[in-house]
């Protein structure tokens, strides 16, 4: 069995809207035992989160009602020398002990935690990813002025997590896929990086959307969430990305960011104290306008598109159907047909959905890659 993806057609026509963040609020502020947080994930209805450097080997589990810890659970053979994030999938938990604030670190890592043992115990022992950029010569310690640091982490498919740098020189952020087995490994980044992108320091993949959230702040704590969408592959920046500046905040050492749906998130804060200026972290939210991505389970026969990426003609098997569509990332409507075979030659590269209308009027939508 494959998933695939079935929308109706307002769906596309919904497409012509932007994305936007709204409803920006402060819900409480965190409490004193989470006053460092520096990732978070929502599971089994909690939030979770951890401090950053120095502090214990331990998650906190946060009820986003009450803003009370409900529960903590101790990563016994892990050490917080910087946990800067934490990220999920469907079997696992990954702490990314990958803080560089200097850059001379050879010993970064991530923990890779089972979620049943999570559950069931407040002890748990983890897998370790060792991993080291292969870009990276110069280990020379430099202070709050390296691109080696990093503190933004999420699991993005069956075998691979994606960190993103924390780049003080220049904020230049890089991706980096890291496998998700346990073992040693040397690095290569994503060829393309995100210019500008500002201090990153916490990131989110949302399935449900497609979009990667991250989060982070300008060197005068104003912070921003970038989204990157219709990317290739794993190349997170290959596609759109777009900066909101979360200005009613005011300042904030935003860290973390989590989805907890389709189209709500959750941001955490640091406790900063600044000339004498102290601001407490925080539990911050915000909501979108993002087309949640209608997933159903359908045997792979239903429907093969091939090859994809394409190059000039794209063949449809497997269902018998009226008219097929195709719409640009703007949802421009630039190929309609009902052949099985496409001619896509004259279309330029980029990314595409393809949109195939059945006979009892339903619809399928299957995303192309065209070189």
């Amino acid at each position: 069995m494959k998933k695939i993806i079935v929308a109706s057609a307002f769906i596309l026509s919904a497409l012509n809207a932007i994305a936007q963040i709204t409803n920006v609020e402060k819900k409480f502020d965190l409490p004193t035992i989470l006053s460092e947080s520096s990732g978070a994930i929502f599971f089994n209805d909690r939030l979770i989160s951890h401090n950053d450097s120095g502090n214990e080997n331990k998650l906190y589990e946060l009820d986003t009602i009450s803003g009370l810890v409900t529960r903590t659970v101790t990563v016994t053979n892990a050490t917080n020398i910087d946990w800067e994030d934490i990220a999920q999938d469907d079997s696992s938990i990954y702490i990314g002990d990958i803080g560089n604030n200097s850059g001379n670190r050879t010993d970064l890592k991530i923990y890779k935690i089972n979620k049943n043992d999570y559950l069931n115990s407040t002890n748990i022992t983890s897998e370790i990813i060792n991993f080291s950029y292969a870009d990276q010569v110069d280990f020379t310690a430099n202070l709050n002025n390296t691109e080696w640091d990093a503190e933004a982490l999420i699991s993005f498919d069956a075998n691979n997590l994606i960190l993103f740098t924390k780049n003080w020189v220049d904020e230049i952020s890089k991706a980096y896929s890291i496998p998700k087995n346990s073992g040693t490994y040397t690095v290569d980044s994503s060829p393309t990086p995100l210019a500008e992108a500002g201090l990153i320091t916490g990131a989110t993949y949302n399935p449900s959307t497609e979009k990667v959230y991250l989060v982070g702040y300008s060197r005068i704590l104003q912070p921003f969430v970038w989204v990157s969408e219709n990317f290739t592959n794993n190349d997170i920046f290959s596609g759109t990305n777009t900066k909101t500046s979360l200005t009613s905040l005011g300042f904030e050492q935003t860290e973390a960011i989590t989805h907890i749906g389709a189209n709500r998130y959750f941001i955490t804060s640091e406790t900063f104290n600044i000339q004498g200026f102290s601001n407490p972290g925080k539990l911050i939210s915000f909501t979108t306008n993002d087309i949640l991505l209608s997933i159903i389970d359908q045997d792979i026969s239903v429907v093969n598109l091939y090859p994809n990426p394409v190059k000039d003609e794209l063949f449809i098997e497997g269902l018998e159907f009226t008219s097929v569509e195709i719409y640009d990332a703007k949802s421009t409507l630039v190929y309609r047909g009902d052949n099985q075979k496409l001619n896509l030659s004259k279309l330029n590269k980029g990314f595409y959905l393809v949109k195939i209308n059945l006979k009892d009027h339903t619809s399928i939508v299957k995303k192309i890659i065209k070189e």
